[in-house]
């Protein structure tokens, strides 16, 4: 295992204990999204300097962040009074909530997904008077959803994330243990999906690359890739490690996090008891996918006992950045 240290690093202030949910690469920093409904910009060279500038977000209690446009700066936000806000953080802190769309005032909002060549962007629900719903807008014309799936989760829809290069395609997670590939250019309920996984509890889920292959986490640690190519099994997972947390030696799986280059993904591992991170690259040779023992990367110290709730990687700058339940966001490098 080779290990990083950690270069930088800033606490967030306040008696109360603050969780560091989400940390997103933008071209004018590192934003960080609280559980404090905070919205924080950072200079990524400059953590212990404090923020470069600090949003209030508005949702009763934030649940989702994500980037719409990482190049303009430009994330959404969502949470439980069902309102999604677009920010600007090119933007001066009053002037930087550009958007503010009602999505629903019967239940909360859990997940996100963006897509800035289409305009468009989706949000999750909780299962609220029987009903799970997904909303997608086209920001053009936001004042009201343009499509409404009533019918595709049975219960919380916990995630969600457009294809990168087909952005038509929009895979959804449940609590109800469904992966769904959906084709948002159908309005009927009834063809709109064209896939589903039966995984389990859905914690995260995405698109691996920009071909036909998807990852699937469960709240119960139970982590597998599938195809949603029309020439495998359907519903057949390609690569399944059952109970991943017997399979690394960890307690908790932080996130999944796919390769820039397409060249597979890195998990991010916790054990509080050893309080230690680790970085596992999932790579693919031919047509066969495996976790990489020979490149785990190490964090030593990491968060303490406490959870890593985001980490985000920069491979040319050989760094990276993590954020946990213990308040504080870092900054690792390779010791010199």
């Amino acid at each position: 295992m080779y290990n990083l240290s950690c270069s930088d690093g800033l606490k967030y202030p306040g008696s109360e204990p603050v969780y560091i949910t989400d940390i997103i690469p933008l071209a004018t920093g590192l934003a960080a999204a609280a559980s404090d409904q905070s919205i924080r910009l950072f200079d990524p060279l400059r953590l212990s300097q404090g923020p470069i500038k600090t949003l209030q977000t508005n949702h009763g209690n934030l649940t989702s962040t994500k980037a719409f446009n990482p190049a303009e700066s430009i994330i959404c936000t969502t949470g439980e009074n069902g309102t999604v806000s677009l920010w600007d953080l090119r933007l001066d802190s009053a002037k930087s909530q550009v958007l503010r769309i009602q999505g629903t005032s019967e239940a909360a909002l859990l997940s996100l997904a963006c897509s800035s060549q289409t305009n468009a962007l989706a949000a999750g629900t909780e299962l609220a008077n029987h009903q799970a719903s997904i909303l997608i807008w086209d920001l053009r014309s936001p004042s009201a959803p343009k499509i409404q799936y009533n019918e595709v989760h049975s219960d919380d829809v916990t995630e969600l994330n457009f294809h990168p290069t087909n952005p038509t395609l929009l895979l959804s997670g449940s609590t109800d243990g469904l992966v769904n590939i959906n084709d948002t250019s159908q309005t009927d309920e009834d063809e709109v999906v064209i896939q589903a996984f039966n995984h389990g509890s859905i914690h995260h889920a995405g698109f691996l690359n920009e071909s036909t292959e998807v990852y699937a986490l469960s709240h119960d640690e139970k982590f597998a890739l599938y195809d949603m190519a029309e020439s495998t099994e359907k519903g057949t997972a390609i690569f399944d490690t059952g109970d991943i947390r017997s399979v690394v030696n960890c307690q908790y799986v932080a996130n999944v996090v796919p390769k820039v280059n397409g060249a597979g993904a890195v998990l991010g591992v916790g054990s509080q008891d050893q309080e230690l991170f680790r970085l596992i690259h999932l790579t693919k040779t031919g047509t066969s996918w495996n976790l990489d023992s020979d490149t785990v990367v190490g964090l030593p110290g990491a968060h303490g006992s406490e959870l890593v709730r985001s980490f985000c990687l920069f491979d040319e700058q050989q760094v990276v950045f993590t954020s946990g339940e213990d308040g504080w966001i870092k900054a690792w490098r390779p010791t010199a």
